[in-house]
């Protein structure tokens, strides 16, 4: 089966556009018979250089989308469009109908920051930064105020650490803290930028584990990007595999194909699937990624 929507440039082809339903029941229903969140033929151009080229998504309430590529496949760029900090130069973004989304409507977590250990800041107080972020000047910080924080905080179990420096927390602390950030304001979505990275492997499992607990009880929708899709593979609702701008959207097993991911890359790919794992490969000759979007081996900057 094809994926839900493709949509490449080939230059030999021109636009090429292939469609088909899914006939696998989606876990959510559409908000009010909208997406929640819509994406039409978005193109991003940055320095004379188009980044995104025609994207096409949908998610549905309750979604979990992950948002695979290699460095430079535009993945931030997607994401902080969506956002709204980038503005495209054609196509639209729409949240819940809304060009722009309510404020807390949104939750973002950044690329990893290198937190300094000295930083004199509880990760109690990094978290109320993002309830913060909705008001309008300093205000007063109410029992509430911090009722909100610490609700966050225990759903994602970071309580326990709450008052300590958050720089001197262990990786997947950090990211517990940053992930509680996002969520304090009660978004409706939610916006990963690589959270994965730089976390061992059971840390990596423990952060997906929370993610899907927090959409399943929320019913918060999640897009996660991240360069290797295994953690990932027994929580996905759909695939977003971005390549040289190009994307193409799909459940798992339709996305990674030697067909799809052939014509992604206009280049011959086998997408292999073994032992609950995904392997990519490029040509007769190459070697397997299991942990690598990229099948090139790309290790260009992030767009």
């Amino acid at each position: 089966m094809m994926p839900q929507s493709m949509s490449l440039k080939n230059q030999d082809e021109g636009s090429v556009s292939t469609k088909a339903t899914s006939t696998s029941q989606e876990r959510s229903v559409t908000f009010d018979g909208r997406s929640l969140l819509d994406v039409h033929g978005i193109h991003v151009e940055i320095g004379g250089r188009e980044i995104l080229k025609g994207i096409d998504l949908s998610v549905a309430p309750g979604e979990f989308l992950g948002l695979i590529g290699s460095n430079g496949a535009g993945k931030t760029t997607l994401l902080r469009t969506i956002l709204g900090d980038i503005e495209p130069s054609s196509g639209t973004v729409s949240i819940m109908g809304r060009k722009r989304a309510k404020a807390g409507m949104v939750g973002y977590v950044p690329q990893k920051i290198q937190l300094d250990p000295d930083l004199p800041i509880r990760a109690k107080d990094l978290v109320a930064l993002g309830l913060d972020g909705q008001r309008f000047g300093i205000g007063i910080r109410s029992s509430h105020f911090w009722d909100q924080v610490e609700h966050a905080m225990r759903g994602v179990g970071a309580w326990e650490f709450a008052d300590r420096p958050v720089g001197r927390l262990s990786g997947g602390q950090q990211q517990r803290v940053l992930i509680a950030a996002a969520l304090v304001a009660n978004p409706k979505l939610m916006l990963l930028d690589e959270p994965l990275a730089n976390l061992d492997p059971a840390n990596a499992d423990d952060i997906v584990s929370l993610l899907n607990s927090i959409r399943n009880r929320e019913g918060i929708s999640i897009i996660l990007s991240a360069h290797d899709i295994n953690p990932l593979i027994d929580s996905l609702d759909k695939v977003v595999y971005l390549a040289s701008g190009n994307a193409v959207v799909g459940k798992t097993d339709e996305v990674i194909t030697t067909e799809v991911l052939s014509k992604l890359y206009c280049h011959p790919i086998e997408g292999l699937h073994a032992g609950g794992r995904v392997m990519v490969m490029a040509g007769d000759n190459a070697h397997a990624h299991a942990h690598d979007a990229d099948p090139f081996g790309a290790k260009k900057a992030e767009d």
